[in-house]
């Protein structure tokens, strides 16, 4: 019965008051214009790598088939936050409707975990492909890749509906202002009027499970990976196998997973936390997607060549 009537209290009201911004009220020309452009960048960055995988036939293995899904997560993980963000600077409205909050934070908490996932994914298929490269075409077939992407879709959207649906069934005190940009869990347990010891528990129990257990099996796979690579006696294909394969990956794992560890670190540092925390989590929500082609097209020498004749190939 507690569920239901938290469900109920929640339906009832009107939503919840985004204040990201509400200190800065007269910046928010300024601040629609930034985020806009930063919006652009990431759909245009993101959209160009998805597609010269699909048109250029050099990029058909599995390590551009991974890296054409993470894109397309990446255009969708910004998606769910920033085009509200532009239409709150334009109305000066923070307003958010409870379906419009339920769905922005079960979107966003769902793409990140499946980010986790696939990282993870990538860096296994780089370690088959440095570690085992006469059998890596016979391992990482299509299927096996498709099965892997599919699957780690399949492993988040049940637990997150979990998740959100007990976040948003807990008893919330009458204000539903979040000193926010968007939607986070642990703001919104801060409204709750009830014990939310099992809410943390569901919480720390997802970051075990889609952050620290993929971020372990990507340590685990570049530190056997780069034992190998070590062992290669020419300096000049140590570096060709390091660059080509293994260094813009462990760019992007190393902007995604420092940058939240960041968040963490400076949140807790901080007196001020609140500030803190909306500021750097909105940092953390649009800088890998930023700069995930940029490290792509500066750091792998396929991609380069890639977008350089991408206009002839259509």
């Amino acid at each position: 019965m507690p569920q239901r009537e938290g469900l109920e209290n929640h339906t009832g009201a009107s939503g919840f008051i985004l204040l990201g911004f509400s200190d800065h009220s007269s910046l928010q020309g300024l601040c629609f214009t930034v985020f806009l452009v930063i919006y652009l960048v990431v759909l245009m960055g993101n959209s160009l790598i998805a597609l010269i995988t699909v048109v250029d036939s050099s990029l058909h293995n599995p390590m551009y088939f991974f890296l054409r899904n993470l894109s397309f997560l990446e255009i969708c993980y910004t998606s769910v936050t920033l085009p509200k963000m532009l239409v709150g600077f334009l109305r000066e409205d923070g307003r958010i409707s409870f379906l419009g909050c339920a769905a922005q934070l079960y979107f966003l908490v769902l793409l990140g975990s499946i980010e986790c996932l696939l990282l993870a994914v990538m860096a296994y298929d780089r370690y088959i492909a440095i570690c085992d490269p006469l059998r890596y075409t016979l391992i990482m077939t299509r299927g096996l890749c498709t099965r892997l992407v599919v699957a780690s879709w399949m492993a988040v959207i049940p637990v997150q509906v979990g998740q959100t649906y007990q976040v948003f069934t807990c008893p919330s005190v009458q204000s539903h202002d979040l000193h926010h940009f968007f939607l986070m869990f642990p703001p919104l347990l801060e409204l709750a009027c009830a014990d939310t010891f099992w809410n943390q528990v569901m919480l720390h129990t997802i970051i075990l499970l889609f952050a620290i257990f993929p971020f372990s099996s990507i340590v685990i796979s570049y530190s056997k990976l780069y034992r190998e690579i070590l062992k290669i006696p020419s300096a000049l294909v140590r570096h060709k196998a390091f660059s080509t394969s293994v260094s813009s990956h462990i760019g992007v794992v190393t902007l995604f997973y420092g940058s939240a560890t960041e968040l963490v670190y400076l949140k807790r540092r901080s007196r001020d936390s609140v500030d803190t925390e909306k500021y750097l989590a909105l940092f953390y929500t649009i800088v890998t997607p930023v700069f995930n082609p940029v490290i792509y097209s500066l750091r792998n020498k396929e991609v380069r060549i890639a977008l350089k004749r991408f206009p002839l190939d259509k």
